[in-house]
């Protein structure tokens, strides 16, 4: 395949960005989106020009760090990573538009690689569960109900890769925050700093300058790991009800 791709450079943080086009030729239905990438860096080191700088680690679609809009999307016309993302879901001529994330809490480093630590910030704000150290306790030892396991194994697979963000309109990250509140709360190890969790994983989102959820639903739409759209509402009831008890 030949395509034409269209994609931001930036060489650093105060730097003023533009889209830069390129022409690239031998491009695999097989290939995965990153693949292409590195086929495009050979190209342009070869012709002695800056390659572009992106994010990415596992590549098998568990680390979160492909973080790319591929055509105004979150990752892409699919709904997974950007790195199983592959090339058969273009045609031969096509032009790609490649942007990193917009949204102010994600500060661009370089071309299409951002800051996501506002993330780590607010898991770090939400603290830890009251659990003792030293060995694993036993897998019964504190029974919990299967429908209740299962939603907190469901919403943990959530792989903090900001699509969400990306994706929705006011630049909310409730659908993330939602998803790591559901996981210890459905939990008994999770209930003694339930509520005070919430409080301030809340205030460290609207202090990182996250915007507010209008429940739009384009972050769970775009979510690679299809977090379900209710861990807003359970976000905001745990939320309700911390501030009702005064927490």
């Amino acid at each position: 395949m030949k395509l034409t791709l269209k994609i931001w450079r930036q060489e650093n943080p105060t730097a003023t960005g533009a889209i830069h086009t390129y022409e690239l030729d031998g491009v695999a239905k097989d290939m995965s989106f990153l693949e292409m990438l590195d086929l495009l860096n050979e190209q342009l080191v070869l012709t002695g020009e800056e390659p572009v700088a992106f994010d990415s680690d596992c590549r098998e679609g568990i680390c979160g760090m492909c973080s790319l809009m591929i055509n105004g999307e979150a990752h892409g016309p699919e709904v997974t990573t950007t790195c199983q993302l592959h090339m058969r879901s273009f045609n031969d001529g096509d032009t790609i538009t490649i942007e990193p994330w917009r949204a102010e809490p994600f500060p661009v480093l370089k071309d299409l690689v951002v800051d996501r630590s506002a993330f780590d910030r607010i898991i770090q704000a939400g603290g830890y569960i009251s659990a003792n150290t030293g060995s694993a306790p036993e897998a019964n030892s504190v029974p919990a109900p299967r429908d209740k396991a299962m939603r907190a194994f469901n919403v943990a697979t959530c792989i903090g890769c900001g699509a969400c963000v990306a994706a929705c309109p006011n630049g909310s990250a409730s659908l993330f925050m939602g998803a790591k509140i559901t996981h210890l709360g459905e939990l008994p190890q999770g209930q003694p700093e339930r509520w005070s969790r919430v409080v301030d994983m809340v205030g460290q989102h609207d202090h990182e300058g996250f915007g507010g959820c209008t429940n739009i639903g384009e972050c769970a739409s775009a979510c690679p790991k299809e977090i379900p759209l209710d861990v807003i509402s359970q976000l905001n009831k745990d939320l309700r009800t911390a501030m009702k008890n005064g927490l």
